[in-house]
């Protein structure tokens, strides 16, 4: 017989990198996206990372480890400029929210 227990819905803030309570959460969304408009491009075009390689000069390494969600050696700049040489061209839109005090981390320090 399994136990009933009741389950708590917990809304996320759409940012699974700072539900997680990463440091860089807007910085590794921000490549999370950009990785996964690459993706759909390969996808869509039907690219190996060879034929990614061919068209755009990054190297097939590259494209790999965006396959792989490998993005650390990545900066954001880098995605969008392989998302250009693929063909698409990128828009940002940004909305900045200020933090209050008691949701900024003790790690970081608060602006005087």
């Amino acid at each position: 017989m399994m136990k009933k227990d009741k389950l708590e819905l917990v809304r996320g803030s759409g940012n699974v990198f700072r539900d997680l309570g990463r440091e860089n959460a807007d910085v590794e969304q921000l490549k999370a996206l950009l990785a996964s408009e690459i993706i759909k491009t390969l996808d869509r075009d039907e690219l190996t990372v060879r034929g990614a390689q061919a068209r755009t000069g990054f190297a097939a390494a590259d494209f790999s480890r965006i396959r792989n969600a490998d993005l650390a050696r990545f900066t954001a700049d880098r995605l969008v400029s392989i998302l250009n040489r693929l063909g698409s061209r990128v828009e940002v839109k940004i909305r900045v929210k200020r933090l209050d005090a008691k949701s900024i981390p003790d790690s970081l320090p608060l602006p005087h």
